[in-house]
């Protein structure tokens, strides 16, 4: 039935009405659809729209989910491809003796005489999608139908708006749930058992990923504290030596007439105190990952030694001739400057660039500080399976502390500062006063958590009360009306309270 003049009006009149009534695009949508059904006699009604080369049916009416999930269509393919590809309306007038026509969704199953019209979305010069519909057309001729296509081009006009917004929406969607992805790859899969998400520590893990799987020298760098032999860990863990032996050394822990026999072992009676063969770290280490940590620490002699075993994988116990092969993953860490031990001499150039293949640095914790509470909450987990406590939160107060200290021992002091607090914890709460006398700055001395026994109760609920309005407005800097609003207090009462405390004199 071909739409009349006087019928068009009241069909624009709705539409119009609805695009500036609904504000929820898809809804927007399915809608001008229904108003197509009802006005138009419309058997079937869809909006397409382009991702990429592909077009989607975002809306639709006389569809099923089955049926819409299968209109997809690239550019050129089919009437809707077409009219996407060159910006044009196309009329079907009998879609059965049309090969044009593809039934993409196998909706189309009588043998009614059935008109297809497709009209594209036009946003600021650009085919966003298209818009069709399906009706009864019992002549058969398309001059019947250039009525309907021109009022569909009126409707595609007004609401190509929305239907860009709706594209958006959905890129906008998409590129989240990429984000979101990436974000819960970060906080589920860190590598190893690295804890961290700040931007220095992802960066960390992205170079993990890359090294991985290859044969090259690691070299990582970091203060001490900062947790460069869990690196080291995962990267074995990620790669093709996963299983193997993982050997460790630490040149510093070792005097220099040791390093030697520790690392490539010894024979019998090499020396005072050889009773017997000892087997190396190097040789232990075998179809695995040897971890050399604090290399830095290591004499000239030992460096030249440890050169040929880098370049050759070669070696010979002391007291022995013999040459022997380990084939090992080799990793070196060190918190020391290898440049400055090299202007002195203390370090062999040779030596650095062949440790240098592809070198990690570790951050402080110092710079870490949206890590430290993520941390400390890590290490509460694991002091309280250890110790079988139940401590469970730490006080905003405490948080503060540890977010406001330098953490000069990095990691590793953060996780003996959280043992300690567990153990000195009596409730199921870290408070400032469980932590250690090193983060009890003079701004968390009195901590108002911590009960006083010196004080009387209306002491203890007044200094209480201060720290929370001193902390209220350090979040909105001095602003005492935004930290009454937070606070649900009005702002007499606010300046009443400060004033009485003489808080913000």
């Amino acid at each position: 039935m071909v739409v009349k003049l006087s019928s068009e009006i009241p069909v624009l009149q709705e539409i119009s009405s609805v695009i500036v009534r609904e504000r929820n695009v898809r809804a927007l949508l399915e809608k001008v659809l229904d108003i197509l059904e009802q006005r138009m006699g419309m058997l079937r009604g869809t909006v397409t729209l382009l991702e990429g080369d592909e077009l989607r049916i975002e809306a639709s009416r006389g569809l099923d989910a089955d049926e819409r999930a299968l209109g997809r269509y690239h550019i050129g393919e089919g009437v809707t491809g077409h009219v996407a590809q060159t910006g044009k309306s196309e009329i079907v007038p009998d879609i059965h003796v049309d090969r044009r026509f593809l039934n993409r969704t196998g909706a189309r199953k009588d043998g009614r005489r059935i008109a297809f019209i497709c009209v594209p979305l036009v946003h600021l010069g650009q085919v966003i999608g298209t818009l069709s519909i399906d009706r009864l057309n019992e002549s058969g001729v398309a001059d019947d139908l250039a009525r309907d296509v021109a009022l569909l081009e009126i409707i595609a006009n007004i609401t190509a708006e929305a239907a860009s917004v709706c594209r958006e929406e959905l890129a906008e969607r998409q590129a989240l749930l990429e984000e979101n992805r990436k974000l819960r790859d970060m906080l589920v899969n860190n590598p190893g058992d690295l804890v961290g998400n700040c931007r220095e520590m992802r960066a960390v893990y992205e170079q993990i990923r890359q090294v991985a799987p290859s044969e090259a020298t690691v070299l990582i760098r970091g203060a001490s504290g900062t947790g460069k032999e869990l690196v080291a860990r995962a990267i074995q863990s990620l790669s093709s030596r996963r299983g193997k032996p993982f050997v460790t050394l630490n040149c510093a822990a070792l005097p220099e007439s040791l390093v030697e026999s520790e690392l490539f072992g010894h024979e019998k009676g090499a020396f005072t105190g050889a009773a017997q063969r000892r087997i190396g770290r190097a040789e232990a280490a075998d179809g695995g990952t040897l971890f050399l940590d604090e290399i830095g620490d290591l004499s000239i002699p030992i460096q030249i030694k440890l050169l040929r075993f880098l370049q050759e994988r070669t070696f010979s116990r002391i007291g022995s001739n013999e040459e022997l092969h380990s084939n090992v993953r080799f990793i070196a860490a060190t918190s020391r400057n290898l440049e400055e031990m090299m202007a002195k001499k203390l370090f062999r150039e040779d030596l650095y660039y062949r440790l240098s293949v592809f070198p990690i640095a570790m951050p402080d914790l110092s710079r870490r500080t949206g890590d430290i509470v993520l941390l400390a909450e890590h290490f509460l987990a694991k002091m309280n399976v250890k110790y079988g406590k139940q401590v469970t939160r730490i006080s905003p107060p405490a948080a503060s502390m540890l977010q406001s200290y330098a953490w000069p021992g990095n990691v590793r002091e953060l996780e003996n500062c959280i043992e300690r607090a567990v153990l000195t914890a009596t409730d199921d709460c870290i408070h400032g006063y469980n932590l250690p006398p090193s983060l009890q700055a003079p701004e968390f001395a009195e901590d108002p958590y911590r009960p006083d026994s010196t004080l009387t109760l209306e002491d203890q609920l007044a200094a209480f009360e201060k720290r929370i309005l001193e902390d209220a407005l350090l979040r909105h800097g001095g602003n005492r009306s935004a930290a009454g609003r937070e606070l649900g207090v009005s702002p007499r009462m606010m300046n009443y309270r400060l004033n009485k405390l003489g808080v913000g004199k």
